[in-house]
C-alpha cells in the first residue's frame, strides 16, 4: 500500500478518549504508507488515551482541537471505533457537527465498528449500506441503514467495517474510496 496513492491528501481523524487503539493506528499507518497526511482530532488538546481490547492502551498527540478543526481543510475523514470513544463523541455537538459537514459535503468517511454511532447523530446514514460492531444492527436499521454482515462494505463516498480483524479489507477500501474521491 505504500505506492502513494493518496500523495498529499488530508485525512482527519476524529477521536476522543477511548478509540479502540488498532482502529486508529493500523488505518492510519496504511494512509500515510499511501501518501495522505493524516491528523488527529479531538475535543481537547495534548492527548487522547486509545483503548486496547479490554484495558487502556496507547496515547496519541492531538494535531487539532476539534473546535479549531473545519471540515473544509480536510479531504476525507476516518471514525475508529471502541465503545467509549463514539459513545462520548455523539454527545459532543461540535463532534457531530464536524462529522455532518463532512457527510454533507459528499466528502469519503470511513467508519470501523462503532464509529458508525456517531454518523448515526450526524443524520448521515438513512438509505446507505453499511456494517458495523453487530451491536450497532439494530441502531443502524432504525436510522434507516441497511446493515449487512461484511468485512467492509462501500456505499457512495462510505465505508464501513465491523472490527479489528478486519482491519485490512477496511484499509483497502478506505484508500481506494478516498484515491477514487480525490479524482472526482
Amino acid at each position: 500500500m505504500g505506492d502513494k496513492t493518496l500523495d498529499g491528501l488530508n485525512v482527519a481523524i476524529l477521536v476522543t478518549d477511548g478509540f479502540e487503539q488498532s482502529e486508529l493506528q493500523e488505518p492510519r499507518r496504511a494512509l500515510d504508507e499511501a501518501g495522505a497526511h493524516t491528523r488527529v482530532v479531538a475535543p481537547k488538546d495534548g492527548e487522547v488515551k486509545g483503548w486496547k481490547l479490554k484495558d487502556w492502551g496507547d496515547t496519541v498527540a492531538v494535531d487539532v482541537k476539534l473546535d479549531a478543526a473545519r471540515a473544509e481543510d480536510f479531504d476525507a475523514l476516518l471514525l475508529p471505533g471502541g465503545v467509549i470513544n463514539p459513545d462520548s463523541l455523539r454527545m459532543q455537538p461540535a463532534a457531530v457537527a464536524f462529522v455532518k459537514a463532512f457527510a454533507e459535503a459528499g466528502k469519503p468517511i470511513a467508519a470501523i465498528c462503532h464509529g458508525p454511532w456517531t454518523l448515526i447523530d450526524a443524520g448521515a446514514v438513512k438509505g446507505r449500506r453499511m456494517t458495523s460492531w453487530p451491536s450497532l444492527k439494530t441502531d443502524l436499521s432504525n436510522a434507516g441503514a441497511q446493515w449487512v454482515d461484511q468485512e467492509a462494505v462501500v456505499d457512495g463516498n462510505l465505508v464501513t467495517s465491523r472490527k479489528p480483524d478486519d482491519i485490512p479489507a477496511f484499509n483497502r477500501a478506505a484508500i481506494e474510496l478516498f484515491a477514487r474521491a480525490r479524482r472526482q
